[in-house]
């Protein structure tokens, strides 16, 4: 799918104001031509003591400041912050929708995901938040079938993995 259809297909969200004392956060989700389509950029982020996201693998973004006038201003704030990357507003594709996890020690958040394609990888740099930075493929993100591992610092549990179209289709066609 190229990145002219992508964005037909989602949206950019209005903001809607979170209930209180939920914190707003924002991330990006960069696309890029990989060998086999779209590679998406994912950080692991630097260790520090206090932070909950220490070490974490994750998408460039943060918590929305006073001075964001929108969550897609902090998603573009964040990532020229911790990686480097001044992404351009014409390759937004648009917006997925909110996730609201639920963490029992943390208070309530909104996160956001806004997607941009773009033409070729940008160089991200490391800072004092990120660590290093990959590219890996979409497609490699949502295995046909089984289960996956996913830890916590609390638990490890396996879930079944959902299958992405592209399976559905091969297993329905006898591939």
């Amino acid at each position: 799918m190229s990145f002219d259809a992508l964005k037909t297909r989602l949206p950019v969200r209005p903001s809607i104001p979170p209930p209180a004392g939920t914190v707003e956060t924002s991330v990006t989700v960069i696309l890029a031509p990989g060998a086999n389509g779209p590679d998406v950029l994912f950080i692991r982020r630097a260790e520090r003591e206090g932070d909950p996201w220490s070490g974490h693998i994750g998408l460039p973004g943060g918590r929305r400041e006073p001075g964001d006038a929108s969550l897609l201003e902090t998603a573009l704030r964040e990532t020229r912050e911790e990686i480097g990357v001044d992404l351009p507003r014409a390759a937004l594709l648009g917006s997925l929708d909110d996730l609201n996890p639920s963490l029992p020690t943390k208070p309530a958040l909104l996160i956001r995901p806004f997607v941009f394609g773009l033409e070729s990888k940008p160089a991200a740099q490391a800072s004092a938040e990120v660590v290093e930075s990959y590219w890996v493929p979409l497609s490699s993100l949502a295995p046909c079938e089984g289960t996956r591992r996913f830890r916590s610092r609390a638990s490890a549990s396996r879930f079944p993995a959902s299958a992405s179209p592209a399976c559905r289709r091969a297993s329905s066609s006898g591939a």
